[in-house]
């Protein structure tokens, strides 16, 4: 039986556009789900216990993935409503990456491939995922643009290439016979994965204390850009955030209005 419900919510999903990783996350989420209430019954209670259970090992940001999957599972699949508030979310501030930390990753890096993706993510903001299915078509050196085709919520935008790596990443571009700009020494592309490492290893090397990914990288970026006094307007188009409210989080990661602020001490 459970078979048949993932079956049916793969193609719900697949309908609808969803990608291949939010629906690989439903599918778990459910079939997690299916396995708990099995002899318990599939109903609006014994989701609830399910959900109060996690609640208590997990932290709200994962609970709040499964709650998702889920209520469209109940609600699409067995036309179900469901009355569940979404829990409250901790809000914890990533620690974001010093200019000074950026560059000791990059002086550490040998490898030109692994500089320029480094350069590509914190230079552009551009997701991991993005970096992974860049085409060398996309990159534009004549405008001094890259065309990210069907980011994160299905949307095309444009990012600059940081005038520092534009002759390298033409050098690069020329040399790699690929259509991916980034392709694996096997040919096609490279994992996530591979670029995780990567990422990981520059941050190990440079003797950096925090736990350093992809998505630092991001982070690193947009808040940088902000203390530079770039319109949060213009950072939310760069990052391809379809609300404000997503972007609005690099006001709080900022720390650049707090050092400016002078302490009544100091005038004593």
């Amino acid at each position: 039986m459970s078979q048949g419900l993932l079956l049916k919510l793969e193609k719900e999903l697949k309908l609808r556009n969803y990608s291949k990783k939010t629906i690989k996350g439903y599918l778990f989420s459910v079939d997690k789900f299916l396995e708990y209430s099995k002899n318990k019954g599939i109903n609006e209670e014994i989701f609830k216990k399910y959900i109060l259970g996690k609640l208590n090992n997990q932290n709200s940001s994962t609970v709040a993935k499964d709650l998702f999957a889920i209520k469209f599972f109940f609600e699409n699949i067995l036309n179900q409503k469901i009355n569940i508030p979404k829990p409250k979310r901790n809000k914890t501030i990533p620690d974001i990456l010093t200019i000074e930390e950026v560059r000791k990753m990059l002086d550490v890096t040998e490898n030109t491939k692994h500089k320029l993706i480094i350069k590509l993510l914190y230079g552009t903001g551009l997701r991991v995922s993005e970096i992974v299915n860049l085409k060398k078509q996309e990159v534009n050196f004549e405008e001094d643009l890259i065309k990210v085709n069907l980011g994160k919520g299905k949307k095309d935008r444009f990012v600059k290439i940081p005038n520092s790596i534009k002759g390298d990443l033409e050098n690069y571009s020329k040399i790699n016979n690929s259509s991916i700009l980034f392709s694996s020494n096997r040919g096609g592309k490279l994992t996530i994965k591979s670029i995780q490492k990567i990422v990981s290893n520059a941050g190990r090397k440079a003797k950096i204390k925090k736990r350093v990914y992809p998505h630092l990288l991001r982070h690193s970026f947009a808040t940088h850009l902000l203390e530079q006094g770039t319109d949060l307007r213009i950072i939310q188009k760069l990052l391809g955030h379809s609300s404000i409210r997503t972007t609005q989080i690099y006001t709080q990661i900022s720390q650049a209005s707090i050092k400016n602020v002078e302490s009544p001490l100091d005038k004593i």
